[in-house]
C-alpha cells in the first residue's frame, strides 16, 4: 500500500527523470567555483529573479543564515516576524553564530508585519542600542501569500531607513503561482532572496541565495566558515535545474488538491477547518484524540505531523495525487464516524 505523506512538501522523492539528470550532470569542485552545473543553477536563478549573483547551499536554514550574516555585523539587529521561520524555527542561528539580535514583531493574520510597528522598532543611532540593519519577511508564510503592494511598501520603508531587505522565499514559487505573477515580480522588491528547491519543486536537496555580487561574495565566505562548502555538488544542482524546468507550473495542482482536501474535511463532524492557503490545509481536532487519530491514519497508510497542539497542518505536494486525497478524506471520515 502506498504511504500518503501529508507532513510536509519536503518529503518528495526524486522521480526517474530527475535521477537521470543527476546521473548525467557534469561536475567539478564547487569550492574552487568549478562545478559547471552548480554555476548554471546559480546564474539561472539570479538572472530569472533579477539579481547579480547566486549561491547554492544545502538548506533553506543555511541560506537564510548566510543572508543575515552578509547583511549584518556583530551587535546588529534584524526585524522579523514573531512566528517567522528565520526567528522561530532555525535554531537561533543568527544570534548564536552571528551575534545578530532579532527584533520580533507580532505578525498579522496574513503574515505581514504592521509597518507602523516596524517603523517604531527601528532603533535610533545611539551606542545604547543594537544597530537596526535588516528587515526580513517570509513568503509564503504558513501557505499565505503577501500582497505585492505590501512588499513594495515594506521595501520603501526599509530603504528610507537605510535597512537591507531580505525575503525567506522558501516557497517563493508557490506564492508566484498563487498570485499568477512571475517569481521575479515578488523578488524584485528585495535585496536578497532565499529560495528552496527541495520543497514543492521536488529536488532532494538545496536552496539558492540570490543578491548583489558583493552580498553573495560575503555569503560565500560565511558558507565556508559554517562548513557549507561542497565539492562535486553538480549532481544535486542538476536535480534543482530539473525541478525548475518541470515542477513550477504544476504547483497549481498542489494548491487545487489542498482546496479539495479542505472542502471535504470541512464536512466531517469533529474536524474544524481553520483555513487552506496554497498547498497547506490547517485543521483543529480534539486534543485528546490526536494520538488515536495518528494511529488510525498510520494504519491506513497516511502520515501526518502530530505535535503538542490540536492544530494540524496537512501539506500537498507532487507525490500526492487525486486518489490519495480521496483516501485521506475517507480515513479521516472513518475515524470520526467510528468514534
Amino acid at each position: 500500500m502506498k504511504v500518503i505523506d501529508l507532513r510536509s512538501d519536503t518529503v518528495t522523492q526524486p522521480g526517474e527523470a530527475m535521477r537521470d539528470a543527476m546521473y548525467a550532470a557534469p561536475v567539478g569542485d564547487d569550492v574552487y567555483g568549478e562545478d559547471p552545473t552548480v554555476n548554471t543553477l546559480q546564474r539561472r536563478l539570479a538572472d530569472e529573479l533579477g539579481f547579480e549573483a547566486g549561491l547554492f547551499v544545502p538548506s533553506g536554514t543555511q541560506s537564510n543564515l548566510l543572508a543575515l550574516l552578509a547583511h549584518c555585523e556583530r551587535g546588529d539587529e534584524y526585524i522579523v516576524g514573531m512566528d517567522a521561520h528565520t526567528y522561530k524555527f532555525e535554531g537561533g542561528g543568527a544570534a548564536v553564530l552571528g551575534s545578530i539580535q532579532p527584533q520580533p514583531i507580532v505578525q498579522d493574520e496574513d503574515g505581514s508585519l504592521p509597518l507602523a510597528q516596524v517603523a517604531a522598532a527601528i532603533k535610533p543611532v545611539d551606542p545604547h542600542f543594537a544597530r537596526t540593519r535588516l528587515l526580513a519577511l517570509e513568503n509564503t508564510w504558513h501557505g499565505r501569500t503577501l500582497p505585492l503592494d505590501y512588499l513594495r511598501e515594506a521595501g520603501e520603508l526599509a530603504r528610507a531607513n537605510g535597512l537591507g531587505y531580505h525575503l525567506d522565499g522558501a516557497r517563493l514559487f508557490n506564492a508566484a503561482v498563487a498570485c499568477d505573477v512571475p517569481a521575479r515580480e515578488i523578488a524584485r522588491h528585495f535585496d536578497s532572496v532565499s529560495v528552496c528547491l527541495s520543497k514543492g519543486l521536488g529536488a532532494p536537496v538545496g536552496s539558492v541565495l540570490v543578491g548583489s555580487q558583493a552580498l553573495i561574495d560575503r555569503a560565500r565566505r560565511w558558507r565556508k566558515v559554517c562548513g557549507g562548502g561542497w565539492r562535486q555538488a553538480g549532481m544535486l544542482a542538476a536535480a534543482c535545474l530539473h525541478a525548475l524546468d518541470h515542477n513550477i507550473a504544476r504547483l497549481a495542482d498542489d494548491h487545487a488538491r489542498a482546496a479539495r482536501l479542505a472542502a471535504a474535511l470541512r464536512a466531517i463532524d469533529g474536524i474544524r477547518l481553520l483555513g487552506q492557503h496554497t498547498n497547506m490545509v490547517f485543521i483543529d481536532v480534539p486534543a485528546e484524540r490526536l494520538r488515536a487519530l495518528d494511529a488510525h491514519l498510520r494504519e491506513a497508510g497516511i502520515r501526518i505531523s502530530i505535535g503538542y497542539l490540536p492544530t494540524l497542518r496537512l501539506v500537498t505536494h507532487l507525490d500526492v495525487d487525486d486518489d490519495d486525497i480521496d483516501r485521506a478524506v475517507a480515513a479521516f471520515a472513518g475515524f470520526f464516524g467510528a468514534h
